[in-house]
């Protein structure tokens, strides 16, 4: 193996084409990037970025001086076209790259909601671009209305709220982060909207964006924003894979090597579907540590071939800073049962566990940082629930 091409210039593909040099790979890599700037830090744009504590500039990871030192052939504003397995190449407006191995680390873009009108421009934030431009458009408004209560768009309410404007988010599930924290924990972060003078509105659907920045709900209702902000998720980019005979389905699918059905082609971070071996179920997560983790795994096995490979057991692992709190998860929601093992939700300060079967697979916890992390460990060690439950009663997780 004399070449490989890393797709993707954001953190998964920057720590894949760091893991390749660290284990030993002398060959050439060349890192494809679509957007006009290196890799950069994500989770810092709807937090520092649009506060203004710090400069996009800072954001970025490494110097040109540092890939020159790496021998990494980095290509920015090349997004990838298409990928040819039999030739071994990757399509780009630059011409074709060959490859004898490849990993593909393309993440995901924003997704915009499906709604008549859009008379009002609908900003979103993934990039650098979209921070900047949200970040300028924030001090000339008066009333933000954020379509979306997961992390992008609480992160973005708790944002603007610390700037003094007033904040509407709008939410399709139940709670705000239902679907990754189940019901009972999206009502406590509801209860921290709230807390912080955020008003949020759970069970609706936008039916249109009007002139201003008026919204009009799908019951009628019409909530009078002047600057609205999508937080919906993302969608894979797998685009360019269409003719490429790999499978998508919700991202690139993978196996539990990070394999995605070719002997050379590997995957990681935003863009991967792969079945988790520790939870015994098929995932897709938009997550920073899972993004690193991912990354250097693929590169291993990339590098060691199909006898020296190893599956990845990514615990899913993830936080969020909100209204001066700092939230955090590991783990799944599809539980039987959830409980508070120590501290208090009305304090916001608190850790939970789920429980699926007699197994401890969730933790979610609010400004209980070591607690979650050591609860983290009980995860991955595949830790019974009795036993878990022990080690907090015994003082060893909330001490």
């Amino acid at each position: 193996m004399k070449r490989i091409v890393v797709v993707g210039a954001g953190l998964a593909g920057l720590r894949a084409a760091e893991a390749l040099r660290r284990a030993g790979f002398d060959g050439a890599i060349t890192l494809l990037g679509a957007e006009q700037i290196g890799p950069y830090d994500r989770p810092a744009l709807s937090k520092q970025v649009l506060t203004g504590e710090k400069d996009p500039a800072d954001t970025v990871y490494r110097s040109d001086a540092h890939f020159a030192d790496l021998r990494v052939d980095l290509r920015l504003g090349q997004p990838a076209t298409a990928l040819d397995l039999t030739s071994r190449k990757v399509g780009t407006s630059d011409g074709d790259l060959p490859f004898d191995g490849l990993i593909m680390a393309t993440g995901a873009t924003a997704r915009l909601p499906a709604v008549e009108g859009k008379s009002s421009p609908i900003h979103r934030l993934r990039t650098l671009e979209d921070a900047q431009a949200l970040r300028n458009a924030l001090p000339e408004h008066r009333h933000v209305v954020i379509i979306g209560a997961g992390f992008i768009g609480s992160e973005i309410a708790s944002s603007a709220r610390m700037l003094g404007l007033e904040v509407t988010v709008l939410e399709a599930a139940a709670a705000p982060l239902a679907r990754v924290a189940g019901r009972q924990m999206g009502e406590i972060c509801a209860a921290l909207h709230r807390e912080h003078g955020t008003r949020l509105i759970c069970g609706t659907r936008v039916a249109s964006i009007e002139g201003g920045g008026r919204v009009r709900l799908a019951d009628g209702r019409i909530v009078e924003g002047d600057l609205v902000v999508a937080g919906i998720g993302a969608v894979p980019e797998t685009g360019w894979l269409a003719d490429s005979g790999l499978t998508v389905a919700d991202g690139l699918v993978c196996d539990p090597f990070l394999n995605a059905g070719h002997p050379a082609v590997y995957a990681a971070g935003d863009v991967v579907r792969w079945p988790n071996p520790l939870f015994g179920t098929s995932m897709r997560t938009e997550q920073w540590t899972n993004a690193v983790e991912q990354a250097r795994r693929a590169a291993a096995n990339l590098l060691a071939g199909p006898r020296g490979r190893k599956p990845y057991a990514g615990v899913n692992y993830f936080w969020s800073d909100q209204y001066g709190v700092r939230i955090q998860s590991a783990g799944i929601a599809a539980a039987d049962e959830v409980r508070i093992v120590g501290g208090s939700p009305a304090e916001f300060r608190f850790l939970a566990y789920y429980r699926k079967g007699d197994r401890l697979v969730g933790a979610f916890a609010m400004d209980q940082p070591v607690p979650l992390i050591r609860s983290k460990l009980l995860i991955e060690a595949r830790t019974s629930w009795d036993e878990a439950l022990s080690r907090v009663k015994a003082g060893e997780i909330l001490a």
